[in-house]
C-alpha cells in the first residue's frame, strides 16, 4: 500500500496488499464476523482502507470493540494463507467478489451479514432485477416437485435468475427446471470448490456452468461441516429479491432461509400444500404466522413483485407515490441528491436495516438506483 496501515499497537504494515488480499485478510481475523466486517468496510470505504486506519479510529465505530481487532496484530502470520488461497483461485479459475466493490451483487450487499469475499465459478448477470431463491425439503412429494416445475415454467417469460442450494430434493429440481427453460441459475455451495456435494449431482455441474454459476464463501481449507449449510442459507436469502419455500417440515434449513430473507426485508412466498402432508407443515406455519404470502401459481409471484409491464416511470411518477409507504416516500424525497447509506441513516435517524430494506424496494420499483461508494439517488 502507498499509505502505511496500522495494526495492533499502531504498528505500520510493511508490505503492499491488493484489494483481494486485504479482503481475505479481514476474513481470516479471529472474532471478526461478517456483520462487524461490513460495519468496518461501510465506514472506511473498502477492506484496504480498513487496514490503513488506526485501531483507535476503528474503535469509534458503533459495535466495534477491542476483541474484533485483536487478531490484526498477528496479520503477518496470515499472509501464507492468503497466498495459498490466491493460488487456489487461479487453479480453479474462480472469480472473487469483494464487498464494497461495484461488481458485488447489490442484493447481497444490502443484507446485514454478507461475506467479505465470495468465490464464483461460471457467469451470471447479477444486475438482473428479478432474482428468486427457491428452496424446500430434500424429500419432496410428487405434488411439490410438480408445483416447483410448473411455477418456474410460469415465471420463465420474465427471465428471472433462479438461486438455490444444489441440494437433493427441491433445490436440484429448481436448478434443472431453470436450465430446461433457458434461465440462468446459481447454486450456492456449503463447501469449497475442491468437492461436489451431493456426489450424484456432479453430472449437473457442466450444465449449470453453461448457463449460470456456482458460488461459495468457503476457502479451500474449510472443513466439510453441517454448520456450513446454515451459513450458506443466509447467502441464498441475501442474493435474492424474494424467497419461495416449496414444501418443508416443521423444522429445516428452508425455514432458516425464509427467516433470514424476512430479516433482510425481502418477500417470502409459500404454497399451502395439503394439511395432511408432513412436508407441507413448514409452509403452512409460515403462512399462518403471516411470515409468507400464500401463492398457488407463478402469476402470484409476478403480481406481488410487480413484474408486469409498466409505463415508463416519468409518465406515471405521481401515481407511483400512491404505491409507496410513508417511509419509502420520505426516503425517495431525500434522494434528490446522491447520498451514502451512512448519510441517509444520519438524516432519517432510522435503523440501517430498515433503510436498506426500503432502498431495496425503491430499486425494485425502478425509481432509485445505486451508485459507486454505496450511494443512492432518484432516477
Amino acid at each position: 500500500m502507498k499509505n502505511q496501515a496500522h495494526f495492533g499497537l499502531e504498528k505500520p504494515l510493511s508490505m503492499d496488499l491488493t484489494s483481494l488480499q486485504a479482503a481475505l485478510l479481514l476474513c481470516r481475523l479471529a472474532n471478526l464476523g461478517p456483520r462487524s466486517a461490513k460495519k468496518l468496510i461501510d465506514e472506511c470505504g473498502s477492506a484496504q482502507r480498513v487496514l490503513q486506519e488506526k485501531p483507535s479510529n476503528l474503535l469509534k465505530i458503533n459495535g466495534i470493540g477491542n476483541s474484533h481487532l485483536a487478531g490484526i496484530s498477528q496479520w503477518e502470520s496470515v499472509i501464507p494463507q492468503l497466498e495459498k488461497e490466491e493460488q487456489f483461485l487461479k487453479k480453479k479459475k474462480l472469480t472473487p467478489f469483494i464487498y464494497g466493490q461495484n461488481t458485488y451483487p447489490i442484493t447481497l450487499a444490502h443484507s446485514s451479514d454478507p461475506p467479505v469475499v465470495f468465490f464464483q465459478k461460471g457467469r451470471v448477470n447479477w444486475e438482473n432485477k428479478k432474482i428468486i431463491s427457491i428452496v424446500g425439503t430434500r424429500k419432496p412429494t410428487a405434488r411439490g416437485i410438480a408445483f416447483c416445475e410448473e411455477l418456474i415454467e410460469e415465471i420463465a417469460p420474465y427471465s428471472p435468475l433462479i438461486v438455490s442450494g444444489f441440494a437433493r430434493g427441491i433445490d436440484i429440481v429448481a436448478h434443472r427446471k431453470a436450465l430446461k427453460m433457458g434461465l440462468e441459475t446459481v447454486a450456492v455451495l456449503a463447501h469449497t470448490f475442491d468437492q461436489w456435494y451431493p456426489k450424484e449431482h456432479h453430472v449437473e455441474v457442466d450444465k449449470v456452468l453453461k448457463n449460470g454459476a456456482f458460488v461459495t464463501e468457503f476457502w479451500s481449507d474449510a472443513p466439510f461441516e453441517r454448520a456450513n449449510f446454515l451459513k450458506r442459507n443466509r447467502i441464498i436469502a441475501g442474493l435474492s429479491h424474494a424467497t419461495i419455500v416449496i414444501e418443508s417440515g416443521e423444522k429445516g434449513g428452508s425455514l432458516v432461509t425464509a427467516s433470514q430473507a424476512l430479516a433482510y426485508g425481502r418477500e417470502v412466498f409459500a404454497p399451502p400444500g395439503r394439511v395432511s402432508d408432513t412436508q407441507s407443515k413448514g409452509c403452512l406455519n409460515l403462512i399462518k404466522a403471516d411470515r409468507a404470502r400464500l401463492i398457488t401459481s407463478g402469476a402470484d409471484i409476478a403480481t406481488w413483485l410487480e413484474w408486469e409491464e409498466k409505463t415508463p416511470i416519468k409518465a406515471v411518477q405521481k401515481s407511483l407515490f400512491v404505491e409507496l409507504s410513508k417511509e419509502e416516500a420520505e426516503l425517495y424525497d431525500l434522494l434528490k441528491e446522491p447520498l451514502s447509506l451512512d448519510e441517509i441513516t444520519l438524516k432519517t435517524k432510522r435503523p440501517v436495516g430498515q433503510i436498506a430494506a426500503d432502498l431495496m424496494q425503491l430499486e425494485l420499483k425502478g425509481i432509485v438506483r445505486s451508485l459507486a461508494g454505496k450511494r443512492f439517488e432518484q432516477l
